[in-house]
């Protein structure tokens, strides 16, 4: 841990320090939106838009190699997918359901294939196993920057459309009837978790982002069922994974993705067990007590 600590403040590895900053500042985002994921059940739908930018990455590598666009980098790529896939899956979530999972699978599928094609045939060698597998400490200083402005947009209309969200994720037949918007909150819901999972990407990868979006907010959930209280738990428990991670990954020299996203699911399991024998026990208290003979 002190080999951690020294690298933080060693100026010769800037990188390691836009990592871990990368991780603390994003983690606001995986918490709030996490948790409108996990209470919405749309982590199928979350699944899905990741895949799809995978696509978009391969079709900016290749605008930006082989066209010589230079502006198209693959955060510019993967932020332009996400949000049509969002745009499309909920179009197809609210007015197509009974072809919802043949489309979203569809696109889950297509959406990998577009991108292992067009890095295929992009010019010179690119190694997709950071877009897959995720590698926080190559996130660079311009993409630094995009990840604060995302995550400042993501937080702000979190925090200004909260009842909103609250209700559509909640009771959306009866925010209908009190004359909420639920289409138009849906798709912006989908939206922000387009975004917060092009955020996602550059700490874990597209194969476990499901992972670091749902696991913090699942582990909250079992704690508490208020809302704003399950955002600042999965908010804390994101950073602490994410940042754990780091460390141990770094002193270990293993996969910053991969270690993070076992820490959270060893958290996960432990806390699943810890409340399922809680609630046993209870049980045997309460059976105790109306029985006492």
């Amino acid at each position: 841990m002190i080999e951690f600590f020294n690298a933080l403040t060693n100026p010769d590895i800037p990188f390691f320090r836009f990592a871990v900053l990368t991780g603390v500042i994003a983690s606001v985002a995986f918490g709030i939106v996490g948790t409108y994921v996990v209470v919405r059940r749309i982590t199928y739908i979350a699944g899905a838009i990741a895949h799809c930018i995978l696509g978009g990455i391969g079709f900016a590598l290749y605008m930006q190699n082989k066209v010589g666009i230079s502006w198209m980098t693959p955060m510019t790529g993967a932020i332009a997918s996400a949000l049509l896939a969002a745009i499309v899956i909920g179009l197809v979530s609210l007015y197509w359901k009974q072809r919802e999972d043949a489309v979203i699978s569809a696109m889950w599928a297509v959406g990998m294939a577009l991108g292992v094609l067009f890095i295929q045939i992009t010019p010179g060698y690119l190694n997709p196993m950071s877009y897959l597998f995720g590698d926080i400490l190559m996130v660079s200083k311009q993409d630094f920057y995009v990840v604060i402005g995302l995550d400042v947009l993501i937080v702000t209309l979190c925090l200004v459309f909260y009842n909103k969200f609250l209700a559509v994720c909640f009771d959306s037949d009866f925010a209908r009837i009190q004359g909420v918007k639920v289409e138009l909150y849906y798709m912006l819901l989908l939206c922000l978790t387009a975004l917060t999972i092009v955020l996602l990407i550059s700490v874990v990868g597209l194969i476990m982002v499901i992972a670091l979006l749902t696991l913090p907010a699942a582990i909250s959930g079992h704690f508490t069922h208020r809302l704003w209280k399950m955002m600042g738990l999965a908010i804390l428990l994101s950073l602490v994974f994410t940042s754990s991670g780091l460390a141990l990954s770094y002193q270990w020299n293993l996969p910053s993705g991969a270690v993070i996203i076992i820490i959270a699911g060893v958290c996960y399991i432990l806390t699943a067990v810890f409340c399922a024998l809680r609630r046993k026990f209870r049980m045997q208290v309460e059976t105790v007590d109306k029985n006492p003979e």
